[in-house]
């Protein structure tokens, strides 16, 4: 009678509770034990590659038996350039958000470098890593981690950003009337409101880095080719090489990394990020991870919480929340820090005109036909950025936020999208531009497609987060009052996920532009296939070492991104900041 009940608990979803209660624990302390040691060996054995000495030009072997170390290789590389992009994203975030004149500066600025190439970055850091280690193969690793950095930071530090600015005042005026200190602010009111957005974004920067990481991992210079053993410089060679049956496996290799993350990372993280959400009633269907069950039951966990983890945090908010009974009056700056304060910012000034001098000293070279060259291209790509920004708002906007009012729907879909965004669309190219031209069409038509592809996840994620965020109490008094479908669309849904959407059209934007590189200018089989457009400028002028071309097509891209940064997306986030708040 008893093995009957065993198996029926197993089958209900909750294996542990045919243990008993200490026999789980151990056996779920003994697995994290495991899993610490395997991830610390992995990250001994890419410090001790790292460290060695530098190789010129690495084989990169087609064979499916080297795929699992190229993939291990590929994530730790992304590993690491998330943990810079996140410490950026806070700090760039937090200052751009409370200090209006910094404001002004930095999200033009932002706004500039997310819609500059990774190939325009490339030359410049490349040389400059190699440079500074010139016998080891950590100056080549670096570079190709801040490579990976520029194509994961920037959505990041638009959403933190956005968080910041749409917090409730109600909140604010809490936190001040309970006199929280800088830290305890940010721990229990500002990184708390941004969680979801800052989750949600934060796979979307790691699918950006799956998919610009054959740019990252293999690219020639000049005469110079560099190549790093991973999964980006598998699936570039083998593309081309034309080897479809290399390229399916790579794919396949990144599929499985990608699932296993779903799985192991993502999935925990949604689940534990739900209790940040603002609102009066729990959500009766919230998200659910089987190895944040397995984290919160394991008693070893709980202990080092407790023993270590807790008492630690409490130091520090206590050391960083004591303040002086009486406020002293603040003392005047010395003359001499002004003087220095001045002749810094008078040896950044004048660093900054030299550097414009000496660009526009290095575009001065260009003749007429180059010049009209670049404006031609910069009509294509404008016109192809915003058709691709048309075509995917117009499904991922009700995709998501069926999606994020969803969780049984999100089960499925998020590790569908997050393969959908993560697999490189460059990888896929050969198939969808063969398609395109028998159809009748020309790369023209096909980069649209590539745009499409690498540019729309970034509205969905952020469309996901926003209906994820719309409180529950506001979702069941719409259905209370019996809200049309048009009516909740129009008084409840847009408005909720307005500010979210914003900075997905404006990360969507700037990934567009970004993509051009790979979108208008693609090697197949020997042949390099190319149209008109920025993103081909570049993709040449850098393949032929044509500097001033390179920079002017650079600048010919950052001037139109702040143009429109001026004219629409800061026009549009006031309102979001104003018009579509969440507060009472």
């Amino acid at each position: 009678m008893k093995r009957p009940l065993r198996i029926r608990v197993l089958l209900s979803g909750a294996p542990w509770s045919i243990f008993p209660a200490g026999g789980w624990s151990r056996l779920t302390d003994a697995f994290i034990f495991a899993a610490g040691i395997a991830l610390l060996y992995g990250m001994v054995r890419v410090a001790q590659s790292w460290l060695g000495p530098f190789t010129p030009q690495v084989e990169i072997s087609l064979s499916p038996t080297a795929l699992p170390r190229y993939a291990a290789y590929s994530l730790g590389r992304i590993t690491v350039a998330y943990g810079f992009s996140l410490v950026f994203t806070l700090m760039y975030g937090h200052i751009a958000a409370y200090n209006p004149k910094a404001e002004r500066f930095m999200i033009p600025v932002l706004d500039v470098l997310q819609s500059i190439p990774v190939l325009s970055f490339l030359p410049g850091l490349m040389l400059a890593m190699v440079a500074l280690f010139p016998h080891r193969q950590l100056g080549i690793e670096l570079g190709a981690i801040l490579l990976i950095f520029t194509g994961q930071v920037w959505n990041m530090a638009f959403s933190f950003y956005s968080s910041l600015k749409s917090i409730p005042r109600e909140m604010r005026d809490t936190a001040r009337i309970y006199r929280f200190s800088w830290w305890q602010n940010f721990t229990q009111v500002e990184l708390p409101f941004a969680t979801i957005g800052l989750v949600w974004n934060s796979m979307m920067s790691v699918a950006g880095g799956w998919f610009f990481l054959m740019a990252c991992e293999m690219f020639v210079l000049g005469s110079r080719d560099f190549r790093l053993p991973g999964l980006g410089s598998y699936l570039q060679t083998a593309a081309s090489a034309g080897d479809t049956p290399a390229i399916l496996w790579g794919v396949g290799a990144m599929i499985i990394v990608i699932v296993l993350l779903d799985q192991l990372v993502w999935r925990p993280v949604i689940a534990w990020a739900e209790k940040f959400k603002v609102e009066q009633v729990q959500d009766r269907q919230a998200p659910r991870s089987w190895v944040l069950e397995i984290l919160r039951r394991s008693v070893g966990l709980d202990r080092l919480r407790q023993q270590t983890v807790a008492p630690l945090g409490e130091w520090v908010a206590l050391c960083l929340a004591r303040k002086p009974a009486i406020q002293a009056p603040r003392p005047q700056r010395p003359e001499w820090k002004k003087w220095v304060v001045r002749g810094v910012g008078t040896a950044v000034i004048a660093a900054v005109l030299y550097a414009v001098a000496g660009a526009v000293l290095m575009m001065a070279g260009l003749d007429g036909s180059e010049i009209r060259q670049l404006l031609r291209a910069a009509g294509a790509t404008f016109l192809r950025v915003n058709l691709a920004l048309l075509l995917g708002a117009a499904w991922t906007v009700p995709a998501g936020v069926a999606i994020g009012l969803s969780p049984r729907l999100a089960r499925v879909a998020q590790p569908v999208a997050q393969i959908a965004a993560s697999v490189p669309a460059t990888a896929l190219f050969p198939v969808v531009l063969l398609a395109v031209v028998g159809a009748g069409g020309g790369l023209g038509v096909a980069s649209i497609l590539l745009l499409l592809l690498g540019t729309q996840w970034y509205i969905l994620f952020n469309v996901i987060a926003g209906a994820i965020a719309i409180p529950t109490d506001l979702r069941e008094a719409a259905t209370i009052f019996r809200l049309t479908r048009r009516e909740r669309w129009r008084n409840l849904l847009l408005p909720g996920i307005f500010p979210y959407l914003i900075t997905g059209l404006v990360t969507a934007s700037g990934g567009a532009w970004n993509a051009s590189i790979v979108a208008e200018y693609f090697r197949f089989k020997g042949q390099t296939i190319s149209t008109v457009g920025l993103g081909a400028t570049i993709s040449r002028a850098t393949d032929i070492g044509n500097f001033h071309l390179l920079l002017a097509a650079t600048c010919v891209m950052a001037a139109i991104v702040a143009v429109i940064n001026r004219t629409v997306w800061r026009r549009l986030y006031a309102l979001a900041e104003t018009r579509f708040k969440l507060e009472i």
